[in-house]
């Protein structure tokens, strides 16, 4: 357990937390608002979920959030599911995202880079241009307040413009990546019927060029609702048949004129991983979102105009939406569109090189790959003016941040974050006042009161348990679409623990205030009752060089047994003989435990993900208890359906 690690990988000098952003505002709350002027974070996150109202009052005035009717109090109802944040109040999220207009027309609020990984910009009077035009067309095309607004499109600026534009005039963004297939898509976007769709002809990815032209007409086809369809030729193809061409929409010189709705109008619809039945179509607030990244983006992540900001995502991740949020600290983002690795896996690498980054976001499996192929950022790359590098999607293994600190730099401060779509935000990871330990993350974020629980309900120490959240915080769904009596929102966090937020992954908070994730809880290994994470097995059975990548479920037998399989996809070249098996049960036993040495060690052609790429482990569990294909995951969700027949084949056969 790497609470026993009490030397810090990376500490902060006295003058970087004298300058974070986070000591300036704790120092300002104290004067104001009553916070503890001493004590450091920890205080000041105490001070943060006791006295919640307060908090989130002072975060609304140091980044002068722009109420155009004054709230009646910060939260009318504090019980979850349905808490009520800032009754009365009106505001638009387009408007803050564009306020450094005012004042740094000149200056790029975007930079777009594609597979050449050159940086184009866009300056914050152009973005605010565009902005205008087309939400003055939205409107002239009868979109109004609570319609629906899609996307399939890459991470290029026509898709900020579009967010920003449906936000301006009150609509409800949606968005899906162009490499989805169409019934991903569908399966989406049919239930919160759109009325205007805004589409690419193709995409570029791997140095090839995708055409995306007949799923675009079966998602025509197929959504009725649809109004009008705008067409974006990133191939230079002509627009199809009555669609709209951007360009036309997007010329004219027209200052935005944005709709002042309530804090609690639906903002934009993100889409769980959606592995088992439909996927959860999450509705998250203007107002909610506009507070929660506010604090995530200018405290946790440090961020401000000098910063450039970079985070390789696609617009069918939640990361993508937290990512264009960096314009509400004044942030120049960077968009990249294209594939990670190519023309090789220090691709990413480069383009913060180019792009002048300051705070560098991947995930820990681009880490780990790097790491595996030997990829050396520092030595290559001018990554001088990177001051953070993020990571999240699965936790980062302790090889990772030894990686990075040896790789990248010794003085680097790297974040770990936990956090989900369901909030698109944090739970916990990046503070930059605080030292850096090898394998956790620095903290539960400022307004989060993050605690580990066991199966009654007591909190944990420096033991796995539960993750909940046992205050609302403002990013959390204001609904589900098409959950008229909050039924599947209440069954999916708050069935375990009446009241309270359970996020689904085990954690451990740590005797000195940090975090650990040890993956899912829904698909935790638990072997005569001692419980363990799958990203622990995955950790130390990867760092094997024959082994590309792992999957582990542990599926309770009907006689009372536990049969404990693990997959291996190997590396080109590698052989699953006996020698490489006896090396991973080794690694295992005395990495981690003998009780999770897994049963059986099966070579399989591939592991099968979600779109935005975690391991499928609970579907993959229900196959082998012989649920049906079709009800035990959604085909329109998974990265390779083929894989699966594999795992289908193996539940028909074992005795």
């Amino acid at each position: 357990m790497s609470t026993v690690n009490p030397q810090p990988l990376w500490q902060p000098t006295a003058e970087r937390i004298a300058e974070a952003r986070i000591t300036r505002f704790q120092a300002w709350a104290a004067e104001h608002h009553g916070a503890p002027a001493d004590g450091g974070y920890e205080a000041l996150h105490r001070w943060s979920v006791e006295e919640l109202e307060t908090f989130w009052k002072a975060v609304t005035e140091w980044f002068d959030v722009r109420f155009t009717t004054p709230y009646e109090r910060v939260l009318g109802d504090r019980s979850m599911p349905g808490a009520q944040w800032f009754p009365g109040a009106t505001l638009n999220y387009a408007e803050h995202a564009l306020r450094a207009a005012d004042s740094r027309a000149d200056e790029p609020a975007l930079l777009h880079v594609d597979e050449t990984h050159d940086p184009r910009p866009v300056t914050w009077s152009d973005l605010r241009r565009q902005v205008g035009s087309l939400a003055a067309e939205l409107r002239a095309l009868g979109v109004r307040p609570g319609d629906r607004v899609s996307g399939y499109l890459p991470n290029i600026p026509e898709a900020v413009v579009a967010l920003l534009a449906t936000a301006a005039v009150g609509g409800v963004w949606t968005s899906c990546a162009p490499d989805f297939g169409a019934r991903s898509v569908l399966d989406r976007f049919q239930q919160v019927e759109p009325v205007v769709l805004f589409t690419v002809d193709g995409y570029r990815y791997g140095g090839k060029e995708h055409d995306r032209r007949e799923i675009v007409a079966e998602l025509r086809r197929e959504l009725p609702t649809l109004r009008a369809v705008v067409h974006i030729p990133l191939l230079g193809t002509d627009a199809p048949d009555g669609a709209l061409e951007w360009s036309a929409l997007t010329a004219a010189d027209t200052a935005p004129v944005f709709e002042q709705v309530p804090f609690d109008h639906p903002l934009w619809v993100l889409y769980s991983s959606g592995t088992t039945g439909l996927p959860k179509a999450i509705v998250q607030s203007q107002g909610g979102i506009l507070v929660e990244h506010l604090k995530q983006l200018g405290l946790h992540c440090d961020l401000g105009p000098e910063d450039r900001f970079f985070w390789y995502t696609s617009t069918g991740w939640m990361m993508w939406n937290f990512l264009v949020s960096g314009l509400l600290t004044g942030t120049t983002v960077v968009l990249y569109d294209g594939s990670p690795g190519h023309p090789d896996t220090g691709a990413q690498w480069r383009i913060a090189e180019r792009t002048g980054a300051t705070l560098y976001g991947t995930s820990a499996a681009y880490v780990m790959a790097c790491r595996k192929a030997g990829v050396h950022p520092s030595r290559d790359h001018d990554l001088s003016a990177v001051k953070c590098v993020a990571t999240t999607g699965s936790p980062l293994p302790p090889d990772g941040f030894r990686w990075l600190h040896d790789e990248v730099r010794h003085d680097l401060w790297i974040a770990s974050v936990s956090g989900g779509t369901d909030v698109c935000s944090c739970f916990a990871g990046a503070v930059p006042t605080l030292p850096v330990h090898i394998g956790e993350l620095q903290a539960p974020c400022l307004g989060t009161d993050l605690q580990s629980w066991d199966p009654s309900g007591k909190p944990l120490t420096d033991e796995v348990g539960e993750l909940v959240v046992t205050n609302p915080m403002p990013s959390m769904p204001i609904h589900f679409w098409n959950d008229p009596d909050g039924s599947r929102y209440h069954d999916s966090y708050f069935d375990t623990y009446p009241g309270v937020w359970r996020h689904g992954d085990w954690i451990t908070l740590t005797s000195r205030g940090s975090v650990v994730i040890h993956g899912r809880s829904d698909s935790t290994l638990n072997r005569q009752g001692v419980r363990m994470g799958s990203a622990d097995i995955y950790e130390a059975v990867e760092r094997l060089p024959e082994i590309k990548e792992s999957l582990v479920v542990g599926i309770e037998q009907p006689d009372g047994g536990y049969w404990m399989p693990l997959f291996v996809h190997l590396a080109p070249g590698a052989t699953l003989d006996d020698d490489l098996t006896d090396r991973i049960r080794k690694t295992i036993r005395t990495q981690l435990s003998p009780r999770h040495v897994p049963d059986e060690i099966i070579e399989v052609p591939g592991i099968p993900h979600t779109l935005t790429g975690k391991r499928i482990e609970v579907p993959v569990k229900r196959l082998l208890q012989g649920t049906p294909l079709e009800k035990a995951v959604n085909p329109g969700s998974i990265d390779n359906l083929d894989l699966l027949a594999h795992y289908q084949e193996l539940a028909r056969t074992r005795p």
